[in-house]
């Protein structure tokens, strides 16, 4: 994300540095300059494997990261099994102000999270110790010192995964992920209210590997949605979808060519049109490449660009 001072600020997983080792990962924070030149870096986590996996910079200039942590919280007490969501919130210098877990003995992660108009923090992911099944989409509400003020699951018996949130206009939220029914995995829009009961629900596509991984609400008060979907060929392309306000679809493209394409995050841009950045084993240099996708208001390709290596 860029932030304030025109820099931007990185977050993943290191075994490089922290308390990580081979195979053991920590929490990487990492804040640049315009261009790109690291400013400083930060690690956290503890004995067990923590992933950060999405961050936003807060309105107090501080920054907020969501990611998943065996080594704190309610599944993991020695480090070592199951997995909680882990919230970090740091000052403007990437220092700990504070943190918290959320979750219960199963495995949960967190995979957005987005500060509110209250200047609280919603976060969306996965949790397999609350819901209906083996897997239910995750979502939290919290107030701005990350107590938890709600949650919800959402979801059937079999798996279905939050990947997305983001607070609407309406002071709701819209959260895009997957869901399984029977056999097949559906890219999943689901609306909700300012407390979090579901408005309505929408599914797409039908495929073994459909899945929504991004999603923003559109200037016309509509929703964009990135992803994953498989055509047929059991080789997953780029999926690009524009519903109306009520998740009804007004039109759907795909992106790819003979090769695995994925899709990861879309953002509208200030003509209408959207960008959306993924991987690409079709295009570029070999093995997968960083793909870039740039659109009109209709989701026709401008342009296309690959970055990365021969390995």
């Amino acid at each position: 994300k860029q932030t304030s001072d025109s820099g931007y600020v990185i977050v993943g997983s290191t075994s490089s540095y922290g308390n990580g080792s081979p195979g053991i990962s920590d929490v990487y924070f990492i804040k640049t300059d315009f261009y790109g030149d690291t400013i400083w870096t930060k690690t956290f986590g503890g004995v067990g494997t923590d992933r950060g996996n999405s961050i936003q910079q807060t309105t107090d200039g501080g920054y907020v990261i969501v990611g998943e942590t065996e080594s704190y919280g309610n599944g993991s007490p020695d480090g070592y099994g199951s997995r909680d969501i882990y919230l970090i919130k740091t000052d403007f210098n990437g220092d700990t102000l504070w943190t918290k877990t959320f979750g219960g003995t199963d495995d949960e992660n967190g995979q957005s999270v987005q500060q509110t108009s209250d200047s609280g923090y919603v976060i969306v992911g996965m949790t397999s110790s609350y819901g209906n099944g083996s897997k239910d989409i995750y979502l939290i509400k919290t107030n701005e010192n990350g107590d938890t003020l709600w949650t919800k699951t959402f979801g059937g018996i079999q798996g279905d995964y939050g990947w997305s949130v983001q607070q609407t206009t309406d002071d709701g939220y819209i959260v895009t992920g997957s869901t399984k029914i029977e056999d097949d995995n559906y890219m999943y829009l689901i609306k909700t209210n300012e407390i979090g009961d579901t408005l309505w629900t929408k599914t797409f596509g039908g495929e073994i590997c459909g899945s929504g991984r991004s999603v923003q609400e559109t200037s016309d008060g509509g929703y964009i949605i990135t992803g994953v979907v498989d055509p047929g060929w059991n080789i997953p392309k780029v999926s690009l979808v524009k519903t109306n306000e009520d998740g009804d679809t007004t039109w759907t493209k795909m992106f790819g060519g003979t090769g695995i394409d994925l899709g990861y995050s879309v953002q509208q841009n200030s003509d209408d049109g959207y960008v959306i950045v993924g991987e690409t084993s079709s295009f570029g240099n070999g093995g997968s490449d960083v793909y870039l996708i740039k659109t009109n208001e209709v989701g026709d390709t401008i342009c296309t660009k690959t970055f990365g290596e021969t390995i």
